[in-house]
């Protein structure tokens, strides 16, 4: 169980960033080439490779090298279903925090 629960969090871990979640939608349809992530994202191309070597190590994404080009795939299609459900959660929680608020009610006590 300890084992799992380490691995878990290193994809949570991972996971943390904004760029490597925007990297996750991006990837939820097809493989892309890391000059697609640069066109799209308008970064460096270190910045992004360095948001992808997070993310191969963690196991989220793999690559293959296609020519002279790397492409980089989701290795399991589950990690998009997880970033939307984790979506879904903190909208739902903004919506209560909100009508709380509007209601005049402190939702922390």
């Amino acid at each position: 169980m300890d084992f799992l629960l380490a691995e878990l969090s290193e994809i949570f871990k991972a996971l943390a960033h904004p760029t490597r979640l925007k990297i996750i939608y991006y990837l939820k349809d097809q493989e892309r080439c890391v000059c697609e992530f640069i066109d799209e994202f308008s970064v460096e191309q270190s910045n992004i490779s360095q948001h992808l070597a997070v993310l191969k190590r963690a196991g989220i994404v793999t690559s293959r090298r296609v020519g002279l080009n790397v492409h980089y795939r989701l290795t399991n299609p589950k990690f998009a279903n997880l970033v939307d459900l984790l979506k879904d959660i903190v909208i739902e929680e903004t919506r209560k925090e909100n009508e709380y608020l509007l209601k005049g009610e402190d939702n922390n006590a």
